[in-house]
């Protein structure tokens, strides 16, 4: 699975196939300026230059968007690790040099406008989250010794899950200018999972036992980058709740459609290792439906709880 010359070879083999995508993703994506989504009538000086310093009254978002927004933000954050991520394993020469520049300059947007959204709005507290953007930012992101197949295998996964609670996050938010930037990110990194998705999917005609091997271990131990920030299992239990971002969507909308695209359960060419692979995926899978409903019938509960306890 993890031959190096396999590796290498599929990095040469792809490379007319990310040729051909990132002509298609830049005849797609249209430019966009971070500046044109931040109400700035709204800013105003903080103490330092003689206004007044953060106050929570000051925020109008509510504690889950507040959460959700910090997130996502974060997670936007360690870009230059991701930059190293990508550029080590798809290297930067030619198109997939190419790509790993562009999707890095198109990244560095949507930090740059939600920092600047939060801070003109005072939607948080700008001194707590330079605080955890340095804590988190020291600490990096490393995904270990993934190869170039389960790389890509895992941003598949990983863009559209970004643009689901990207875009969840601007509906809860009860703020329309949020919403417009946060859809307007969305968008963004749907073309991105679709670059990634369809690398994959020249992969499977190439190495199709490698690629499902592949598959099903960024399906099976998938995690979020954002992971590593303190006290995300809490943040992702109250976003989840929320329904911003939970095991069904997880499930439903992320998962299940890129399995779809690649045909993973229609494919007559997989043997050995790779047929394996497919069948631990499809278990993993009916256990994780499984788990989604589960959490969906307590989440429910907890709210009738709720709605009673509130009508006294």
């Amino acid at each position: 699975m993890s031959d190096p010359s396999l590796q290498t070879a599929l990095l040469y083999e792809l490379e007319p196939v990310v040729e051909q995508n990132l002509e298609r993703h830049i005849g797609l994506a249209k430019d966009w300026n971070p500046h044109d989504y931040v109400p700035w009538s709204q800013g105003r000086d903080f103490a330092f230059l003689g206004g007044e310093d953060w106050k929570p009254e000051d925020s109008k978002l509510d504690e889950t968007a507040k959460t959700a927004m910090i997130v996502n933000l974060l997670t936007e954050d360690n870009l230059p690790s991701y930059h190293r991520e990508i550029a080590t394993r798809f290297s930067r020469d030619g198109a997939w040099g190419e790509w790993v520049g562009r999707w890095t300059a198109e990244e560095g947007r949507h930090g740059i406008a939600l920092r600047d959204y939060l801070v003109v709005t005072r939607g948080v507290d700008p001194v707590k989250l330079e605080q955890l953007r340095m804590a988190h930012m020291t600490a990096g992101y490393d995904s270990g010794d993934k190869t170039m197949l389960e790389a890509v295998a895992y941003v598949s996964f990983q863009e559209l899950a970004t643009r689901v609670s990207h875009r969840n996050t601007g509906k809860a938010s009860g703020c329309p200018i949020a919403d417009q930037l946060l859809a307007r990110i969305s968008v963004d990194e749907n073309l991105h999972m679709v670059f990634y998705r369809n690398l994959v999917k020249a992969a499977f005609d190439r190495a199709p036992n490698e690629t499902m091997q592949a598959v099903r271990d960024e399906v099976v131990n998938f995690e979020m980058p954002g992971s590593t920030m303190d006290n995300f299992a809490r943040q992702a239990v109250a976003i989840a709740k929320a329904g911003i971002y939970d095991l069904r969507l997880h499930h439903d909308e992320v998962v299940q459609p890129i399995l779809r695209f690649w045909k993973v359960f229609e494919r007559d060419d997989l043997t050995g290792e790779g047929a394996k692979a497919r069948d631990e995926l499809a278990a993993f899978l009916s256990t994780l439906d499984g788990q989604a409903t589960k959490f969906e019938e307590q989440r429910e509960r907890m709210r009738e709880r709720a709605a009673r306890k509130a009508a006294g």
